[in-house]
């Protein structure tokens, strides 16, 4: 079953840094963060990672970024 998420419920960000991670995340890559206020003010952002699972990880690790609406939709199917 194919679920989208709502565009309010999900940023994009790419990975800068995976060290200590390199099973978890891949630098380069585009990221789904999902919303956590808990995280947030830990400086930590909770990211669906190369398990299909969702993580917290250092914010500094990722930047944001825009992405049209027709890669973001693209971007928010999830198995």
């Amino acid at each position: 079953m194919m679920k989208i998420l709502a565009e309010d419920e999900a940023q994009y960000v790419v990975c800068l840094d995976n060290s200590g991670y390199l099973a978890s995340l891949e630098k380069h890559k585009i990221y789904r963060a999902l919303p956590d206020k808990g995280a947030d003010a830990d400086g930590d952002l909770r990211i669906v990672d190369e398990s299909g699972e969702d993580y917290l990880y250092p914010k500094e690790r990722f930047v944001p970024i825009s992405v049209p609406p027709r890669v973001q939709r693209s971007l928010a199917l999830t198995g």
